[in-house]
């Protein structure tokens, strides 16, 4: 039965503190009812004895404290979840935005998830193509994986992040394949960009969009991801889907959280940000995986712009402690026109060797990417020393590696934001560079790969 008080005590911003309530537990949904009979929602942030601070989720202005009420519902913050979801744009809080009808659901799930038990998960060991030979060859996605991407300001990473929203897909196995893709704090723009790029492209069939814009408020944007987890976890664990998460930007929901602590007061931490975001950003990011009794699938990339392109910024610093890995996009590479700008040297996936192989995706994956990183690093530092010493002060083997690494970079990372490859086109372009090399440079390769694929062209 809902509970209704009077006693609103005092407004601070999005906050206002109710006194003497009772049975009302953190995290509970409450409305706010003014004088002419508007309602807006707010849920409990804080309870301390009788005292509740609540949040609102919209806008403060034009609360009267003596003749409003606060009813609470006696629920957390739930989602209605269905099938129908796919192909649909939602706001951050989950309530239809593309002029469709409002979904009926199958089930209401609690927005916070279940914790997953760590004795229940199945080790990530299987591929997924995103179609861009950066990732596949390289920094294997694997399914299950949760593997960030780490941006900058003015980097195409929504072009990026489309890209891989589209392209993506489990390969060899009739499986149904999802895609749940929550953007925080984007701009209007940037939201036609992402919607439009789906429906042109036919992906928005498999598609559950979260939209949460820069005007919307700081407590929706903490909801988003949230939201977005729930319909993957029901896709996922429920109809056996395989279920691939994009959320971006990461920075402004940590923006939002910080911007929420300081309302509360909170002793800040590391740059201002809550001591508690590590904890917080694991609720969301611990939210992927598998589990060994369930088909379906939760596949994980969070994108995150660096504030000042600095790695050690709180944000991908704890983002790169949680996950498995990180892509990281390059300013300098997209000064040079390639794009995606992705910096393969210093980007990770941990699980890759899982994911790749004979049966996933060919025998010499693992030889050829460990020579293309060998070969790349080298022709790095021999373009680095050119510009030192000058052309003429370098061997000529320098040079062909100073060749290679500029034809890797303008052929293998640069295929732009509509090039679809398999995996098989990647490896083979793969081989196309190496063939720049003499094959007694060729070490970490074995002898039955070189004489199949080296000596041949394919």
């Amino acid at each position: 039965m809902p509970r209704e008080y009077r006693t609103i005590e005092e407004a601070a911003g999005p906050l206002l503190l109710v006194k003497d309530v009772e049975n009302v537990t953190y995290g509970e949904l409450a409305e706010i009812r003014l004088k002419n009979g508007e309602k807006r929602r707010c849920r409990v942030l804080e309870i301390d004895g009788t005292n509740a601070l609540v949040q609102l989720f919209e806008n403060a202005a034009g609360i009267n404290l003596q003749d409003s009420s606060v009813v609470f519902s006696g629920h957390q913050m739930e989602l209605g979840v269905s099938e129908d979801m796919l192909g649909r744009v939602f706001d951050g809080l989950g309530r239809p935005i593309d002029d469709g009808p409002e979904i009926i659901p199958d089930k209401r799930m609690d927005v916070n998830g279940l914790p997953m038990n760590p004795v229940a998960r199945k080790y990530p060991q299987e591929f997924i193509q995103t179609g861009v030979s950066a990732i596949d060859g390289l920094n294997t996605l694997v399914r299950g994986q949760k593997l960030p991407i780490f941006s900058a300001s003015g980097l195409p990473h929504a072009q990026f992040a489309a890209q891989i929203a589209r392209q993506a897909k489990v390969r060899g196995k009739d499986e149904q394949f999802a895609v749940v893709f929550a953007a925080m704090g984007i701009t209007f723009e940037e939201s036609e960009f992402f919607v439009k790029s789906f429906r042109e492209t036919g992906a928005l069939d498999r598609t559950v969009l979260f939209i949460n814009l820069a005007n919307d408020s700081a407590i929706e944007r903490l909801a988003t991801p949230k939201m977005a987890l729930t319909a993957a976890e029901y896709l996922a664990f429920e109809k056996g889907m395989h279920v691939l998460v994009i959320l971006t930007d990461i920075t402004n929901y940590a923006d939002a959280l910080r911007e929420v602590s300081a309302a509360r007061k909170e002793v800040p931490g590391r740059r201002g940000y809550p001591g508690y975001m590590y904890t917080d950003l694991a609720t969301i990011y611990e939210r992927a995986g598998r589990q060994a009794d369930k088909e379906g699938s939760i596949t994980m990339i969070p994108i995150l712009t660096m504030p000042e392109d600095d790695k050690t910024h709180p944000i991908p610093d704890l983002t790169g402690y949680i996950t498995e890995g990180q892509i990281i996009l390059s300013r300098e590479l997209y000064r040079k026109g390639i794009n995606p700008p992705v910096d393969v040297l210093p980007s990770l996936s941990r699980l890759k060797d899982k994911g790749i192989g004979e049966g996933k995706t060919r025998a010499d994956h693992s030889d050829t990417m460990n020579q293309l990183f060998s070969a790349y690093a080298r022709g790095k530092d021999a373009k680095e020393l050119m510009v030192v010493l000058g052309e003429a002060a370098l061997t000529p083997i320098d040079l062909l590696y100073a060749k290679f690494a500029d034809e890797f970079e303008r052929r293998y990372v640069s295929q732009g934001f509509d090039n679809n490859r398999s995996i098989e086109e990647t490896l083979s372009i793969g081989w196309e560079l190496l063939r720049l090399l003499p094959k007694s440079e060729l070490r970490r390769i074995r002898e039955e790969y070189l004489e199949k694929y080296y000596d041949t062209q394919d």
